[in-house]
């Protein structure tokens, strides 16, 4: 579902995608920031009509969230001289 959104998307704001799903005819879209998402309120209708005819699922709504960022790989650890 995240690549039919990114598709429906600019490219910049596409970017800022992280996850998407529907469940009972609402698409929820998780963007990076609160700057994407305020962006990404603009284009709703858009998006709804787009990803619903490209998926064949009937979107009745778009709900969109503010996600935390998935966080880098840890290091590993070094070795601690005695």
């Amino acid at each position: 579902m995240v690549e039919q959104v990114r598709a429906a998307l600019p490219a910049r704001l596409a970017t800022a995608v992280m996850s998407a799903g529907v469940m009972q005819g609402r698409l929820t879209i998780g963007v990076a920031g609160a700057v994407w998402a305020s962006r990404l309120r603009y284009l709703t209708e858009y998006v709804r009509k787009r990803v619903g005819s490209t998926t064949g699922i009937a979107i009745v709504s778009v709900r969109i969230r503010v996600v935390p960022p998935v966080p880098a790989q840890p290091l590993p650890a070094k070795p601690r001289k005695a």
